[in-house]
Protein backbone atom coordinates (compact mmCIF):
# COMPACT_ATOMS: atom_id res chain seq x y z
CA UNK A 1 0.00 0.00 0.00
CA UNK A 2 1.34 3.77 -0.79
CA UNK A 3 2.12 5.23 2.35
CA UNK A 4 1.44 9.47 0.84
CA UNK A 5 -1.90 9.25 -1.23
CA UNK A 6 -2.98 12.17 -3.16
CA UNK A 7 -5.89 12.24 -0.33
CA UNK A 8 -3.67 12.46 2.37
CA UNK A 9 -1.09 14.92 0.40
CA UNK A 10 -3.86 17.18 -0.21
CA UNK A 11 -5.05 17.48 2.95
CA UNK A 12 -1.64 18.66 4.41
CA UNK A 13 -0.69 21.99 5.30
CA UNK A 14 2.83 23.20 3.85
CA UNK A 15 5.93 23.01 6.09
CA UNK A 16 5.85 25.87 8.72
CA UNK A 17 1.94 27.05 8.63
CA UNK A 18 1.57 25.74 11.58
CA UNK A 19 4.75 26.70 13.26
CA UNK A 20 3.15 29.35 15.28
CA UNK A 21 0.09 27.14 16.72
CA UNK A 22 0.60 26.16 20.28
CA UNK A 23 -1.25 22.69 19.45
CA UNK A 24 -1.20 21.75 15.72
CA UNK A 25 -3.27 19.53 14.09
CA UNK A 26 -2.21 15.93 13.19
CA UNK A 27 -3.27 14.81 9.69
CA UNK A 28 -2.42 11.22 9.52
CA UNK A 29 -0.30 8.67 11.20
CA UNK A 30 2.39 6.51 10.49
CA UNK A 31 3.30 3.19 12.60
CA UNK A 32 5.78 0.27 11.86
CA UNK A 33 3.59 -3.06 13.39
CA UNK A 34 6.82 -4.55 14.49
CA UNK A 35 7.96 -2.18 17.21
CA UNK A 36 6.85 0.83 18.66
CA UNK A 37 8.23 3.27 16.21
CA UNK A 38 4.99 5.94 15.08
CA UNK A 39 5.19 8.93 13.24
CA UNK A 40 2.45 11.78 13.07
CA UNK A 41 2.61 14.56 10.79
CA UNK A 42 1.17 17.89 11.19
CA UNK A 43 2.61 18.99 8.02
CA UNK A 44 4.24 18.44 4.57
CA UNK A 45 5.44 19.43 0.96
CA UNK A 46 7.45 18.41 -2.00
CA UNK A 47 11.09 19.04 -1.82
CA UNK A 48 13.05 18.32 -4.72
CA UNK A 49 12.27 14.48 -5.60
CA UNK A 50 10.98 13.73 -2.04
CA UNK A 51 8.50 14.32 0.03
CA UNK A 52 9.19 15.74 3.40
CA UNK A 53 7.59 15.75 6.62
CA UNK A 54 7.49 17.45 9.91
CA UNK A 55 5.14 16.07 13.18
CA UNK A 56 6.22 14.10 16.11
CA UNK A 57 8.15 10.68 16.36
CA UNK A 58 7.85 8.48 19.10
CA UNK A 59 10.35 5.86 18.48
CA UNK A 60 13.80 5.81 20.82
CA UNK A 61 13.08 8.92 22.21
CA UNK A 62 9.91 11.24 21.79
CA UNK A 63 10.88 14.31 19.39
CA UNK A 64 9.45 17.03 17.00
CA UNK A 65 10.98 16.72 13.58
CA UNK A 66 11.62 16.48 9.99
CA UNK A 67 11.48 13.15 8.24
CA UNK A 68 11.05 12.09 4.31
CA UNK A 69 8.67 10.03 2.51
CA UNK A 70 12.22 8.12 0.98
CA UNK A 71 13.07 7.09 4.20
CA UNK A 72 9.79 5.62 5.50
CA UNK A 73 9.43 3.67 2.47
CA UNK A 74 13.02 2.27 2.47
CA UNK A 75 12.31 0.83 6.23
CA UNK A 76 11.56 -3.42 5.95
CA UNK A 77 11.27 -5.07 8.86
CA UNK A 78 11.26 -8.37 9.45
CA UNK A 79 9.67 -10.63 6.69
CA UNK A 80 9.53 -7.81 4.79
CA UNK A 81 7.11 -6.01 6.64
CA UNK A 82 7.19 -1.98 5.92
CA UNK A 83 5.72 1.43 7.61
CA UNK A 84 1.76 1.53 7.28
CA UNK A 85 -0.58 4.44 7.07
CA UNK A 86 -3.26 4.23 9.97
CA UNK A 87 -6.47 4.42 7.75
CA UNK A 88 -8.60 4.58 10.83
CA UNK A 89 -6.35 7.57 12.44
CA UNK A 90 -8.75 10.61 13.87
CA UNK A 91 -7.39 14.01 12.67
CA UNK A 92 -6.95 16.25 15.97
CA UNK A 93 -4.67 18.26 18.20
CA UNK A 94 -1.56 16.72 18.78
CA UNK A 95 -1.39 16.89 22.79
CA UNK A 96 -4.88 14.86 22.17
CA UNK A 97 -3.31 12.27 19.74
CA UNK A 98 -0.79 11.59 21.25
CA UNK A 99 -2.76 11.26 24.76
CA UNK A 100 -4.79 8.96 22.80
CA UNK A 101 -1.77 6.93 21.45
CA UNK A 102 -0.68 6.54 25.36
CA UNK A 103 -3.67 6.28 26.88
CA UNK A 104 -3.24 8.80 28.95
CA UNK A 105 -5.07 12.27 30.10
CA UNK A 106 -5.01 15.30 27.24
CA UNK A 107 -1.40 16.78 28.39
CA UNK A 108 -0.39 20.49 27.13
CA UNK A 109 2.18 20.10 24.29
CA UNK A 110 4.90 22.07 26.32
CA UNK A 111 4.86 18.68 28.11
CA UNK A 112 4.99 16.11 25.50
CA UNK A 113 8.51 15.06 25.67
CA UNK A 114 8.87 15.43 29.21
CA UNK A 115 10.08 12.41 31.13
CA UNK A 116 8.53 13.10 34.19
Amino acid sequence: MKLLTAAIKAGLPSLYSQEQVSDPIVHCKFFTSWTNWTWFVTEGEERDDDFLFFGFVIGHEEELGYFCLSELESIEGPCGLKIECDLYFEPGPLSEVVARFKGEPVTPIQNLTDES
